[in-house]
């Protein structure tokens, strides 16, 4: 699923702006401290007491970042920052454009443009999304999905796994029906136990018209990321015919169960490691799996399986793990489909400095590795989008990795690339307003990006 949505715009959302969630079964204070308490063990041996050492290293959160001179910068530098300036005014990015470009050695911020205003950003929320995953959970984590025996019933409960296909199904309920066989028995009921989530709702800043193509209503339970409202019982119900075409009589139809501890576990799938399904997540931009990501952070974290839990352990994760300023911060889902979303451009490329930091590329690497490739076929920088196909941005192919991100009213691009003196380039340039065509704003974004690869001088 690409990024791109059809919703309605800005101007019919929820009256008045912005609101922030009201918290359930937790206060917020009450919320922080507890996902603080989970999230003790540092990435890092720096201690987080206070501002964390890493703030302190990198001058994030207590001062601002140091920002190059003009006398600083070489004559390679100079040329982007020149350029920069004056592309940034494109009048196809519209008048609400905010960027920035940082020096991944020196931790410089070599240009900014409204850097820390915050802008709805689209999917570059899926920066946060997958950083928090990749920390709480762990990049070698796999997703469970189980079934089990009980009371003539076979239930097939869902573990959050979001990369669940047909052909897994099939093998579950192979082995089921062994057993099944071994036992006697030639006829079941099938259930599916969803409960690991919650009933689904909306996120602040969601509207029904999201459902089902921009994303579905976020279950545990799902085949073939299949766009369905209940996705739950579509896959018990490919389940089911599994078994039938194993020679096993399903009785009545799929229906939504609680499994009982007494039940007999009977078969399991484990997922892919999680570093492969953020990686398919950035390199496409699905939505599905990164809601479904939130969750299953909130509830490494020993919180609820809901947006407001989930968006909270990220904010926490930033800000206590990585030191992250999170000044004018607001993330109300995990898939940056909420038009409440509202990132800095500067936030955004403080996260993917993380990707440059030797000591994190075993918990974040997936992160650089999953993101798109200007150019590169099947990922949303691809030819089939018409990213990097122009006279200016063309010369960039293959050399800018980067997130996409596109609303109604708001387009982003964030990633790194290498200088054309060879040093690594952070970058971020989010736009929100623009009445240009789409594609056109695409192309302006490019071109700031083969800026600053250096490559349109």
């Amino acid at each position: 699923m690409n990024d791109i949505t059809t919703e309605t715009p800005v101007s019919s959302f929820v009256p008045g702006g912005r609101r922030r969630h009201r918290r359930t079964k937790q206060s917020s204070t009450g919320m922080r401290r507890a996902i603080v308490l989970a999230l003790a063990v540092p990435v890092t041996s720096a201690a987080l007491t206070g501002p964390s050492a890493f703030a302190a290293e990198k001058g994030i959160g207590t001062t601002a970042k140091d920002t190059a001179t003009s006398q600083d910068l070489d004559a390679d530098d100079q040329q982007m920052v020149t350029n920069l300036e004056t592309r940034v005014l494109d009048q196809r990015l519209g008048a609400n454009v905010s960027g920035v470009v940082l020096d991944a050695e020196s931790d410089d911020t070599l240009w900014g443009h409204n850097a820390a205003t915050a802008l709805m950003p689209a999917s570059n929320v899926k920066l946060a999304t997958a950083t928090g995953a990749l920390t709480v959970l762990g990049p070698n984590h796999r997703f469970t999905t189980k079934v089990v025996y009980g009371n003539g019933t076979l239930t097939l409960i869902g573990g959050g796994d979001r990369t669940l296909t047909t052909a897994d199904l099939t093998e579950l309920a192979t082995t089921a029906v062994a057993g099944l066989k071994a036992a006697g028995l030639t006829s079941v009921k099938v259930a599916v136990d969803d409960s690991l989530f919650p009933e689904p709702t909306l996120a602040n800043g969601w509207n029904t018209g999201y459902y089902p193509d921009s994303v579905a209503p976020v279950r545990a339970l799902v085949v073939d990321g299949h766009g369905v409202g209940d996705t739950s019982l579509d896959a018990g119900q490919v389940f089911a015919k599994r078994l039938t075409a194993a020679g096993v009589t399903v009785n009545g139809t799929v229906a939504r169960a609680t499994a009982s501890n007494k039940d007999v576990p009977v078969a399991r799938h484990t997922s892919a490691p999680l570093s492969d399904i953020v990686h398919k997540m950035l390199k496409t931009s699905d939505n599905n799996i990164a809601e479904t990501l939130l969750r299953m952070t909130a509830l490494g974290a020993h919180q609820p399986a809901t947006f407001e839990a989930g968006t909270e352990v990220v904010r926490q994760v930033l800000s206590v793990r990585y030191g992250v300023s999170l000044e004018n911060f607001e993330m109300y889902d995990g898939s940056g489909l909420s038009r409440a979303d509202r990132i800095p451009a500067a936030t955004l490329a403080e996260i993917l400095e993380l990707l440059t930091e030797p000591r994190y590329a075993s918990t974040l690497g997936s992160i650089l590795d999953g993101l798109p490739v200007s150019g590169e076929a099947g990922s949303t920088l691809g030819p089939e989008w018409g990213r990097f196909d122009d006279v200016n941005s063309k010369c960039a192919v293959g050399k800018v990795h980067a997130k996409t991100g596109t609303l109604t009213g708001a387009i982003a691009l964030s990633g790194l690339t290498q200088g054309k003196d060879g040093k690594w380039k952070v970058f971020s340039f989010i736009e929100n307003g623009s009445t240009a065509n789409p594609n056109d704003i695409k192309d302006a974004m490019d071109g700031l990006a083969a800026t600053v690869n250096g490559c349109w001088a």
